[in-house]
């Protein structure tokens, strides 16, 4: 049985009525905004066997360097810096900390979403901060509305597991408390956010979570509309 939670929202955090609940979902606070951060497409280029080249512009953002601020030492953080998450199909994004390189791609249509990203793996949510673009056959309506998934990925290890970044990316939507939302379901909890902003996570049990993140309308129904919803396993150690 699902444990619903009932939330509340408070200066900086999501929380339950119920005290018994261990699960925790708070806004994260104090990253650089980087307001004018800017990336753009160069070229794709196609090379041999389906492989692409991509070449992307990033200004006013320094790709390779550390986040500074107070957050990086909570969460799981990238030595090697500040990146490009890419992400295509909705899939598991992965990293680039360089604005050139290759990447193969399958025949049919590649839905390619990129966008700047922080050491500590929070994405930059400024309107010139991503890039939506297709390659492929049976290409799809761009102007859709889409979240897509970013964190938590992979597999956390001693420290790194007390806070996890919960993350995603809208294109073409708005979250409001009026209109659409995100309800993420962290194992059987359940949290409705209303507000695209970075969030972590605490209280998780270790090994398998489950995570399930949906955009849904102001009446709390699915949206219709490509990877809606989103879901992922994450493995705490």
């Amino acid at each position: 049985m699902k444990k619903i939670i009932l939330l509340i929202l408070l200066p900086l955090t999501y929380v339950s009525c119920d005290n018994s609940k261990k699960i925790t979902l708070t806004k994260l606070e104090g990253s650089p905004p980087y307001l004018n951060a800017k990336i753009s497409t160069a070229s794709i280029t196609l090379g041999n066997e389906n492989e692409y080249s991509f070449s992307f512009d990033v200004s006013d953002y320094e790709l390779g360097a550390q986040t500074i601020n107070n957050v990086e030492s909570q969460l799981a953080n990238s030595g090697k810096g500040q990146h490009i998450h890419f992400i295509v199909n909705n899939g598991p994004y992965s990293a680039h900390y360089i604005n050139k390189f290759k990447k193969k791609l399958n025949n049919e249509n590649n839905v390619i979403l990129a966008f700047l990203s922080r050491s500590y793996h929070e994405s930059v949510k400024n309107p010139n901060a991503f890039i939506l673009t297709q390659i492929g056959e049976n290409k799809i309506d761009l102007n859709n509305e889409f979240l897509f998934y970013s964190r938590p990925k992979g597999t956390y290890k001693g420290k790194d597991t007390e806070k996890l970044l919960l993350d995603f990316y809208l294109v073409n939507t708005t979250i409001s408390p009026g209109g659409n939302k995100v309800k993420a379901t962290i194992n059987n909890t359940e949290f409705i956010i209303t507000e695209w902003a970075p969030y972590y996570l605490q209280g998780l049990p270790k090994g398998e979570i489950k995570i399930k993140l949906e955009l849904i309308n102001s009446e709390g129904k699915l949206v219709d509309s490509p990877f809606n919803p989103s879901e992922r396993t994450v493995i705490l150690e």
